[in-house]
């Protein structure tokens, strides 16, 4: 029989910058190890009826951290899920306690240069709603990467590789740590 922390060390908590993939790869790596998905920015906007534009303009970055961290919180106490975090989501202590205690962490890390190119055109992330993204993006890595790198169980750098590639690399990393998935149902 598992103890409580063996089985929550069966969750996954995808971590690492804005437009870097952790949705696409989540989606994909979740149903390989027949885990729930989450996406935790979308579980916010679920909770809150209005998309994450709305929220930073009414509440403020503040009050859309406060929603973040009792998301993370609520997601990261369920078992057999793979969240899939928000760029900023380990800003707060609290929030990388919650993720580092309650499951395996991957941070999905990628050069500035392909963080830009993937985010140009996203009109939905307020942070980046500003004359230059790129200066925004490059001081967020500055700040955030000591913070995934902290947390981080697992770090795998995406590219231009493939998602099979990516997906290859992960599931090797995790079976080194002797990563077990849920049983399907």
């Amino acid at each position: 029989m598992q103890t409580a922390t063996e089985s929550s060390k069966r969750n996954i908590f995808l971590i690492g910058p804005m437009g870097v993939g952790k949705t696409t790869i989540g989606r994909t790596l979740a149903n390989q190890l027949h885990l729930e998905f989450i996406d935790s920015d979308h579980e916010i906007e679920r909770r809150a009826g209005a998309d994450i534009s709305w929220i930073f303009d009414v509440e403020g970055e503040p009050g859309f951290r406060d929603r973040e961290t009792q998301v993370i919180d609520d997601l990261s106490q369920r078992h057999g899920v793979l969240v899939a975090t928000g760029g900023g989501s380990v800003i707060r202590p609290e929030n990388r306690a919650f993720l580092q205690a309650r499951g395996i962490v991957i941070f999905l890390d990628t050069t500035l240069e392909m963080q830009v190119k993937r985010t140009a055109k996203d009109k939905k992330r307020p942070l980046l709603q500003t004359g230059n993204p790129a200066a925004v993006l490059r001081a967020l890595k500055q700040t955030r990467d000591p913070l995934y790198n902290e947390i981080a169980d697992i770090k795998v750098v995406v590219g231009e590789s493939s998602g099979k590639r990516v997906m290859s690399t992960i599931l090797k990393k995790l079976g080194e740590l002797d990563y077990q998935s849920p049983q399907p149902i």
